[in-house]
């Protein structure tokens, strides 16, 4: 029995995590009172050396020491302040007022509002909350269906998981070993790609269930010119404009900017002219533009100015994550006070929220290091590199399998347990077989987002059910019934949008271009020419040894010395 424990502790130690987790105790706890049981078992049967745990310690200060996890709470105060500043009421009635008249357009509001909030939030119970109050009456209001309504909510909600500046990026960076700016810029263009997707599938909606995502009808639009009009052609034309600005300075870049930066660069190059010619037009009063041109742009400067001062500082290399998240949580109170949308009790609840998340976050990772140093200990590292490189298909065949594990586990598991438990596991074993970390914590990331919205279990389905109606109601605009929407209505509304998440891994391993790795990469280093430079060297050291000592037999040292002494008088005594 003891020579069976002894042989196979690295699987035992993970079943029985396993069955921690399955019966319901705390995820930190679990990890710890593991890593610690076995721990001290492994040192009884001689597997682990006393020594080896007093490392712990340590690993603990290094915990606390770690400046990179404190984007976590800057990024999730900036999210909490923002969520009470108005700024995605705003947005969500002013881009629904905007796309209003076509078939989906509340849709494509929430969408676009979704993918503005996760670039400046980064929180998904923010955005998901904060859309499900504001937009689901309305959807429910003018005929909506239940399940794409609670669908696109609970999805765009969860881009926060993969557009910078996303949580999900600083924990995986962290456990990978990279840099967090690397993966905001490898997630940049994968997270705008999977938003397309959603719009993708609500356009395929409108042609093939147009009742299910009704126009809004003429009462409903609010934002009207003095003649009656929509203002549409004003906004157009601005639009036009301002996108031809921006692809021109895109064009004028040098050809080695990153395709991150250069979006980035161009796109606040064209707001500026647009917010520049929005001043113009409310200063002079000439009537240059229209009253939702206006509005639009007013509307949208503010997140997009949040979107530089965070993205755009840590991209251009100004700023690190941790300094940005900083400037973006100021940023954010600053959004707040000037809307006089904040006092001190709405202050103490976010610092309060921001402060139970950051202990939540730093309890599973002091859980998880206690585990995975005993995991090492027993040479769990060994047993899983060996499972996993054994397995058929190579690089694909890795991939295909992880990935399934990691959707698998979703369903029980939210990702920051899935990082902290899975990621130290795999990871390392990646790097062996020769994938690129940064593109593997981006399709990681990318897969992590379905534990959201996974039945039953999705953190976004219950947060969208804790403000949707479970009970029958008179709407307070129409008078008319509306009916709740029940679980089953959220469940079925995400199951196409977790296959669009799933289409998008494939995607990314299909076309590993789409995520950008030209961050800060470390130098390969080319074995066999360095291999070749040695020998000839060594070589070249041989032959000079060789031809030295040849000289010394035919020459006189001393009689040289004489000789050159009677040349060079310099050198006489």
């Amino acid at each position: 029995m003891t020579e069976f424990l002894i042989a196979n502790m690295a699987p035992i130690m993970f079943a029985s995590l396993i069955v921690f987790l399955m019966f319901g105790y705390a995820v930190s706890f679990s990890l710890a009172a593991c890593g610690l049981f076995f721990g001290f078992v492994g040192v009884e049967l001689g597997v682990i050396q006393a020594t080896f745990l007093q490392s712990l310690p340590l690993r603990m200060f290094g915990i606390m020491q770690n400046d990179t996890l404190l984007a976590i709470p800057f990024f999730t105060f900036m999210g909490l302040i923002l969520e009470r500043s108005g700024m995605a009421e705003d947005l969500l009635d002013t881009i629904g007022q905007l796309f209003g008249p076509i078939r989906g357009g509340l849709a494509y509001a929430v969408i676009f509002v979704g993918a503005m909030l996760a670039a400046t939030t980064g929180v998904v119970a923010a955005s998901v909350i904060s859309m499900g109050l504001i937009s689901l009456p309305i959807m429910l209001r003018y005929g909506y269906d239940r399940r794409i309504a609670g669908g696109v909510i609970a999805a765009s909600g969860t881009l926060a998981q993969i557009i910078p500046p996303s949580l999900v990026l600083i924990v995986l960076a962290d456990q990978l070993g990279k840099s967090v700016c690397d993966l905001y810029k490898g997630a940049f263009v994968p997270g705008f790609v999977l938003t397309g997707l959603y719009v993708g599938y609500i356009i395929l909606i409108s042609f093939i269930k147009p009742q299910w995502v009704p126009a809004l009808p003429p009462e409903a639009r609010t934002i009207r010119e003095d003649d009656g009009t929509s203002g549409l052609r004003s906004l157009t034309i601005l639009t036009a404009v301002s996108l031809a600005i921006a692809i021109a300075f895109a064009k004028w870049l040098p050809d080695t900017t990153p395709l991150d930066e250069t979006i980035v660069v161009s796109m606040c190059m064209g707001v500026g002219v647009a917010f520049f010619a929005a001043i113009i037009n409310k200063v002079t009063k000439m009537g240059l533009l229209s009253n939702m041109a206006e509005r639009v742009t007013f509307v949208l400067i503010p997140p997009l100015a949040l979107i530089f001062l965070v993205l755009g500082t840590i991209f251009l290399g100004i700023a690190t994550p941790t300094e940005g998240g900083a400037m973006g949580a100021v940023g954010a109170l600053v959004m707040a006070i000037s809307r006089k949308r904040i006092d001190m009790k709405l202050m103490r609840q976010a610092m309060d929220s921001t402060m139970k998340l950051s202990c939540f976050v730093l309890f599973i990772l002091i859980g998880a290091t206690v585990f995975s140093l005993a995991f090492q200990g027993v040479d769990g590292h060994i047993w899983v590199e060996h499972l996993l490189t054994g397995l058929p298909g190579g690089q694909l065949g890795f991939l295909i399998v992880v990935n399934i594990l990691v959707f698998v586990l979703a369903f029980f598991l939210d990702f920051f347990e899935l990082a902290f438990i899975i990621i130290p596991l795999i990871g390392p074993v990646a790097e062996k077989i020769g994938i690129d970390l940064v593109w593997f914590g981006v399709l990681l990331a990318v897969n992590m987002q379905t534990s959201f919205m996974h039945p039953p279990f999705g953190f976004a389905l219950f947060y969208l059910r804790s403000v949707a109606p479970t009970e029958d109601y008179i709407d307070r605009v129409t008078q008319k019934p509306i009916k709740k929407i029940t679980i089953e209505q959220i469940y079925w509304g995400a199951v196409p949008f977790v296959i669009i998440q799933l289409i998008m891994v494939g995607l990314i391993i299909a076309f590993p271009g789409i995520v950008s790795t030209g961050g800060s990469k470390e130098p390969t280093v080319d074995a066999e020419a360095v291999m070749m430079q040695m020998r000839q060297e060594s070589d070249s050291q041989a032959a000079e040894a060789e031809k030295t000592e040849n000289q010394g037999d035919q020459v006189d040292p001393i009689k040289a010395l004489m000789e050159s002494m009677k040349d060079d008088p310099a050198k006489k005594p």
